[in-house]
């Protein structure tokens, strides 16, 4: 063995190379012990985005980390939101996770029910997880998230004693089923009138059946006057609010995000057995939910305007199979919907016998052309002699409601001289007037039409088409010296009314804005029952009909002196219906219809709005051989024409068997679309309820 070429440096004692460092793990990455996996709904916009991904669950969160808190995570390089939706001991995916950046409250916001329902919702209505939850879930409000939960009280215990249900077949059988536990579904076409007998009454004894039966209850309304009404009704039959005590939370935006959050919380924590409020609550987390119920279910303020333009009442029909609550469709009308149930067999019908709604409600004439004929032209007039004489008649004996159907002054004018609609110059949108003396201006772009002139005949004169409630309350103002005149609508001076006294005056309202009287009205007379019925809109009539019974709801009996004015030549069906106080029979008759045509409920719809290319390479990638396309056709938005980029619409109508499948499709193409980042823009609605 041959020598080294060089010198070798001998080892020196206790001078051993070192073992390599091993590199310690950071505490802010060392993951939990025990489920250290988090599936987080991250809130993403993108559709293609929509499901769960997995973070790693570090050990300094372990404890904060339950499933329903708000999470901030690291997605493509930001910081985002999202909710913790589970924890697993191991994760689907094959690479390194990232771990959770922070809990932002330890509050468990996201029930487990509330999170299956948006995810049923997402689905139903094509649209994501992320887009529900954000309807669903209202916005933190630290300070109130701090403050100390008051005590909860004790269960209460009402007695049942469905009082108000035992005018109506089946009433008193529904809330007796609720309090034994069970998840009845009913379609309810409520009697007119106030207090325990009234719709407000009948649902809080709705209520307490299901306190009876040891489970919570959930009601939703159009706005927060119903919601003070069902809340007074509550607090009559013992179930005062959670201030007080009681088991009853109002949830509404109106109320201010502080209020707001703080209902929800006692909500969440258990606090409050019984949630009151406007659309959002219908995915308030009520704990061993009994009962939900919806009222007025053609109101449109249960249609939601954002993403995935869910309605409250097929939202509560979802959450009453999910969670096996029973359900209440409450209206003085009946919804086309609301009829399809009943026709199903998914819901039975709570509906009072012909002899007992006969003497419940007013006594309605209709003020047709043809009735007034005798009058000759003074048949002509907006308000013509017999509404008079009933005015007259019925304010020595209280307050009478006239209901018009436009608000503002004069909000449609026309040529005085050939009667071509008044347009205006620019952009040819209709022209109306805001007061007496003011100047003509367009309702689209705000401008004023000072010297305008027709561009038919030339003429410069304008005369009125349609009669807003101001207009109105002016004219009645003269022609009833000394009257009180009071005014509600939301563009009213003093705003919508509540309630009025029981004195002699005229309250001109709005359909929807109608206050109440604690006594009843001695009359009502509903204007322009032409205006009212027109439209080429998918459920025109029974909408018209919906307001009118709303309205015709708020006066005394007939045996006490109450009467109902229909004025003008409105569509015959919803006119007799209102006569016969039959809104049952012109929803199965609609219903019947729309079978025929292949109109929904009867069918399954979808409407995919957008610029022409985008819809057309969404169209495209649909695999539905059932699926029946109509359009594209062109769109125009309601602020008038446009001709930058204008958008078409496409109808997929399928049978209602497939209407999963129309979701689910249209869905996935427009989450490919997302993920390619096609140009355009496109807008999916299922079941939208302005579809014609």
């Amino acid at each position: 063995m041959s020598a080294p070429d060089g010198p070798e440096q001998p080892t020196l004692a206790g001078l051993g190379l070192p073992a390599p460092r091993r590199p310690r793990t950071p505490p802010s990455l060392r993951p939990a012990a025990t489920l250290p996996v988090a599936r987080v709904c991250v809130d993403l916009a993108p559709p293609h985005l929509d499901r769960t991904f997995e973070y790693l669950v570090p050990e300094s969160l372990d404890a904060a980390t339950r499933p329903g808190v708000r999470v901030k995570v690291r997605f493509a390089g930001q910081d985002v939101d999202g909710w913790l939706l589970e924890r697993a001991p191991e994760a689907e995916h094959d690479g390194r996770l990232l771990p959770l950046r922070r809990v932002v409250s330890s509050e468990p916001v996201l029930t487990p029910a509330v999170a299956r329902l948006a995810r049923a919702v997402a689905e139903r209505w094509a649209g994501t997880t992320a887009d529900v939850l954000r309807l669903a879930v209202p916005p933190r409000h630290a300070r109130v998230e701090g403050e100390p939960p008051p005590e909860a009280a004790p269960p209460p215990a009402p007695a049942l004693d469905p009082v108000g249900w035992a005018p109506y077949r089946g009433g008193a059988a529904f809330c007796r089923h609720v309090a034994a536990g069970g998840a009845p579904r009913a379609v309810w076409s409520a009697l007119p009138g106030l207090g325990p007998l009234g719709w407000a009454g009948a649902v809080a004894q709705a209520v307490a059946a299901a306190l009876q039966g040891g489970r919570g209850a959930l009601v939703v309304v159009p706005d927060a006057r119903d919601v003070a009404r069902v809340c007074a009704a509550l607090a009559e039959a013992g179930l005062g609010s959670t201030a007080d005590g009681g088991p009853v939370a109002r949830l509404v935006a109106e109320d201010g995000p502080a209020a707001r959050y703080r209902a929800f919380l006692a909500v969440l924590r258990g606090t409050a057995r019984v949630v009151v409020g406007t659309r959002a609550s219908a995915f308030a987390p009520v704990a061993d939910l009994g009962l939900a119920v919806v009222w007025d279910d053609g109101d449109g303020q249960h249609a939601e305007p954002r993403a995935p333009y869910p309605h409250v009442r097929e939202v509560l029909a979802l959450r009453s199979e999910l969670e096996g609550c029973a359900l209440l469709v409450g209206a003085h009308g009946r919804t086309v919907e609301a009829q399809h149930l009943v026709e199903t067999g998914w819901a039975r019908e709570v509906a009072a016998d012909r002899a007992v709604v006969r003497t419940a409600t007013a006594r309605v004439r209709a003020l047709t052309s043809v009735e007034l004929a005798r009058e000759g032209p003074a048949a002509a007039a907006r308000l013509p002699g017999p509404a008079w004489r009933v005015l007259k008649e019925a304010l020595a004996s209280g307050p009478v409601l006239v209901q018009t159907p436009r608000a503002g002054y004069v909000p449609v004018l026309a040529c005085g001289r050939c009667r071509t609609p008044a347009r205006c110059a620019t952009c040819h949108g209709p022209l109306g007037l805001a007061a007496g003396a003011s100047t003509p201006s367009c309702g689209w772009c705000g401008r004023l039409a000072t010297g305008w002139h027709c561009g038919e005949c030339g003429a410069t004169a304008l005369r009125s088409v349609r009669v807003g409630s101001e207009r109105t309350a002016e004219e009645l103002g003269r022609a009833f010296a000394g009257v009180t005149v009071r005014v509600s609508g939301a563009r009213a001076q003093g705003g919508v009314l509540a309630e009025v006294p029981d004195r002699p005056a005229l309250v001109v309202a709005t359909p929807g804005a109608e206050p109440v009287a604690p006594s009843g009205y001695a009359a009502a007379v509903l204007l322009d029952a032409a205006v009212a019925s027109a439209g080429t809109r998918l459920g025109a009539e029974s909408d018209a009909l919906r307001r009118w019974l709303a309205a015709a709801s708020l006066v005394r009996p007939a045996n006490e002196g109450g009467q109902v004015l229909l004025v003008g030549d409105g569509l015959v069906r919803p006119t007799q219906a209102l006569v016969r106080w039959d809104p049952a029979g012109l929803a199965s008759r609609e219903l019947a219809e729309r079978a025929e045509l292949r109109l929904p409920p009867a069918v399954r719809v979808a409407a995919v709005t957008g610029t022409r290319d985008a819809v057309a390479a969404v169209l495209a990638r649909l695999d539905l051989p059932e699926a029946e396309v109509l359009g594209p056709v062109p769109v125009e938005p309601a602020d008038g024409p446009t001709t930058l980029d204008p958008e078409v619409r496409a109808l997929l109508r399928v049978p209602v068997a497939g209407g999963r499948a129309l979701a689910q499709a249209v869905a996935a193409s427009v989450a490919i679309r997302s993920a390619r980042r096609e140009g355009g823009t496109v807008r999916v609605q299922v079941d939208p309820v302005d579809l014609l």
